[in-house]
């Protein structure tokens, strides 16, 4: 499994989206460019050469990817919206205004990167079992516990690549689930989650 966390997010500017722009496959620079904001250009764009580096630690032997960053490693989408590539490895990507997070591995394996960020009551309660939002209740941190048990149902969610169908679906997604392993990383402007199969 490798893992790269990009959180710098102050060289979010007009010129870093511009030097980008031809490092990237045609498929990504045509995603980019449909974002409005400078934020959403850039993660698009920073994600998919950051993918592209996991990648190429993660394939052997390295001779088997082309030289350039814009070779044809054009991804396809499962019905759910999940990119992949059809001979592997699997992959996820997750952003948020705080960081960017992308995973590569030969299983199935999701990534959530979430800011930390107000959580209200509604919210906890759609989104979160009973059991859960007992535990976001009496967190000294309410916010932070959301947004931990948050990161972990959307990893997973990814690694299955089935997308959020219901919030019932949300609220059944951790109990016994025993067909990934869960790690949560905490820092202090975001937390972020990784689901990846036993």
């Amino acid at each position: 499994m490798k893992v790269a966390i990009f959180d710098r997010m102050e060289e979010c500017t007009d010129s870093a989206v511009e030097n980008m722009l031809p490092l990237v496959s045609d498929q990504r620079r045509e995603q980019a460019l449909r974002y409005r904001h400078t934020l959403g250009r850039f993660c698009c764009l920073k994600s998919w050469i950051m993918w592209w580096e996991q990648l190429k630690a993660c394939i052997k032997p390295a001779e088997n990817l082309q030289k350039n960053l814009t070779g044809n490693w054009t991804w396809t989408y499962n019905g759910h919206g999940k990119p992949y590539l059809p001979s592997g490895p699997y992959f996820s990507i997750s952003h948020c205004k705080a960081a960017i997070a992308v995973a590569v591995d030969e299983k199935p394996i999701g990534i959530d990167i979430e800011s930390i960020r107000h959580a209200d009551s509604d919210l906890i309660a759609r989104t979160m079992n009973e059991e859960e939002q007992r535990q976001i209740h009496e967190a000294k941190e309410r916010d932070r516990a959301f947004i931990r048990l948050w990161t972990q149902k959307e990893a997973v969610v990814k690694a299955e690549g089935i997308g959020i169908v219901s919030f019932e679906q949300l609220q059944s997604l951790l109990p016994g689930n025993k067909a990934y392993r869960l790690e949560t990383i905490e820092k202090e402007k975001y937390i972020y989650s990784i689901a990846y199969k036993q």
